[in-house]
């Protein structure tokens, strides 16, 4: 098997920035794995090859694709959310985001994310660190939509969300909630549920969420209501499930311990993509929204070993890949 590293931009520790370099490279990088591509029909040929195009010693989370084809993702531990250019080049778009972990966006243009403030160990540690997670859009202009429930409790630390089309979003912390854009949260679910990434269909009315080796559906009406939860497709041999994304044929790509799932539209398991590391977040952009984008847990360090902390410190380190598409992401909204 060969991945392709054609990239290895800006690895970052302490304010330590090393140079940019181009790497071919007929071995696996330390810390990746065989992930040999098994054809999928009108998903993925045979042939295709991950190509690393991003390494950092941070996180890369809660990715989203970007109308030019590039990617925005969250930064928990620098407080940015990032912008990667499909010619590799990054830049910030947000700073000061008070740790946040995931970004999405809606047809309208309006950018969602979770900030997780005190719950991000590093910031846990500063003295008198006492700020509320918050649900936010973050443009066209800031506002915070929720940072706590009807009852009064904080939100806890807060994983990912995905916007509902009416100026707010549902997101996940442990249950999954709904925060209306007028402020309103209320439970979608909160028994027999782990939960970290979600989705809705293409229409809308379905909405997806991992929890632990499955997929859990519900239906989804106008006001984004929620109704009918049901199991909509279970991994075998999975204990964990992440992030999702969609294709235009309505397909789930839903990262795992075991690469990315890949699941129709009806809930039929179609088959899964290795990974050279595990895969947390998922995300179509590049040119025709054909390139799949995942970030992945561990990097090389310099010494060109896997990078490694401490005895508990955690480890952040995480890598891009991408993976060339027959299909392409859904187009009727960034995420």
């Amino acid at each position: 098997m060969r991945i392709h590293h054609s990239f290895l931009p800006a690895l970052t520790l302490l304010g330590l920035v090393a140079t940019t370099c181009q790497v071919q490279a007929q071995t696996l990088l330390a810390g990746e794995r065989e992930a040999p591509v098994t054809a999928i029909a009108g998903v993925v040929g045979a042939d295709a090859q991950w190509t690393l195009v991003w390494a950092d010693f941070v996180t890369a989370d809660g990715i989203v694709g970007t109308t030019d084809g590039g990617v925005l993702f969250a930064q928990e531990q620098t407080d940015k959310i990032i912008k990667l250019n499909q010619d590799g080049s990054q830049h910030t778009v947000f700073e000061n985001m008070n740790a946040p972990g995931s970004v999405a966006i809606d047809t309208s243009g309006r950018t969602f994310t979770v900030q997780r403030t005190c719950t991000e160990p590093f910031n846990a540690e500063l003295a008198g660190c006492n700020e509320l997670t918050r649900v936010v859009q973050i443009a066209p202009e800031f506002r915070v939509l929720a940072s706590s429930f009807a009852d009064g409790r904080p939100l806890g630390r807060l994983n990912d969300l995905i916007a509902d089309g009416l100026g707010g979003a549902f997101f996940t912390s442990g249950g999954l909630y709904h925060a209306s854009k007028d402020g309103v949260v209320s439970v979608v679910a909160e028994e027999d549920l782990v939960t970290n990434g979600l989705m809705l269909s293409r229409d809308a009315g379905t909405l997806y969420v991992t929890n632990r080796d499955r997929i859990v559906a519900f239906d989804v009406a106008a006001d984004a209501s929620t109704s009918n939860r049901r199991d909509f497709v279970i991994f075998e041999g999975e204990t964990f499930t992440d992030g999702i994304a969609l294709d235009a044929e309505g397909r789930l790509y839903v990262t795992a311990g075991q690469g990315i799932h890949v699941v129709g539209e009806a809930g039929d398991f179609l088959g899964t993509i290795p990974t050279p590391r595990a895969a947390i977040t998922a995300a179509f952009s590049g040119p025709d929204k054909k390139m799949l984008y995942v970030p992945m847990m561990g990097a090389v360090g310099p010494d060109g070993k896997a990078w490694a902390t401490p005895e508990g410190i955690r480890n952040t380190a995480m890598t891009i890949y991408t993976l060339p598409m027959l299909t392409s992401g859904f187009g009727g909204r960034p995420k």
